[in-house]
């Protein structure tokens, strides 16, 4: 069963998120306080934690230190934190990941996703076809209208692969460099857009069309 965590003392985002996981196939469970939280780590194991910081009772940092303890289930923080300096301090202190408040939910759902599927916990088509885009995740293969997109570096293919497999979604630059190099952002953006650059002429040596499309302030997505 894919069980979820979900601790935010905020009712109304407690229940989007509940809701919005339960229409993807996640069965919830709901903490409004870190008390309670520790209470439902105690007598139940989950796939990922969703975890606010600011929290009655026990503190967010207190509950992902008592996750630790525990295991190693993934963790992702919902943060008001915006400084790089406090981000860095939650991925230190034990979090898998991060999202800033306030959040899109589809960003959500997909980052959920992406920390289960690097845990192991949750299977992804190997094959997948979106917009005349087809993507081999056993090969590694990626083909437009029939013609395979050439000498794609490993993280220009996991860029490609997370944006084919969540169409229409933006990610944020963060969550893209942290899926394709699997290790912390640092807050520098040029590797990020170098590579994305080289992404659109491999691209453009089998199409004319724009499949990467810029969401200024944002990040980017998948245009079908």
């Amino acid at each position: 069963m894919k069980k979820i965590l979900i601790v935010e003392d905020d009712v109304n985002i407690n229940n989007l998120l509940k809701e919005a996981l339960s229409q993807k196939g996640y069965t919830c469970g709901q903490a409004f306080s870190g008390t309670e939280a520790a209470l439902w780590l105690e007598k139940e194991s989950w796939m990922l934690v969703l975890l606010d910081l600011m929290l009655p009772g026990m503190t967010g940092e207190e509950v992902l230190q008592l996750i630790r303890r525990q295991g190693d289930t993934p963790v992702t923080v919902l943060t008001a934190k915006d400084a790089m300096e406090e981000k860095l301090d939650l991925l230190t202190s034990g979090a898998d990941d991060y999202i800033t408040k306030p959040f899109d939910i589809n960003e959500v759902i997909a980052r959920v996703q992406i920390q289960l599927r690097h845990a192991g916990q949750e299977a992804e088509p190997d094959r997948i076809e979106c917009g005349g885009i087809t993507l081999d995740d056993k090969t590694h293969q990626i083909w437009v209208d029939g013609q395979e997109i050439l000498h794609l570096t490993r993280q220009e293919y996991a860029i490609l692969e997370l944006l084919i497999r969540h169409p229409k979604q933006v990610f944020r630059k963060e969550a893209i460099f942290t899926y394709a190099w699997e290790e912390e952002y640092m807050g520098e953006t040029k590797t990020l857009d170098v590579h994305i650059s080289n992404i659109r002429k491999k691209l453009k040596a089998v199409t004319d069309k724009e499949y990467i499309q810029t969401v200024w302030g944002i990040g980017y997505r998948l245009n079908q």
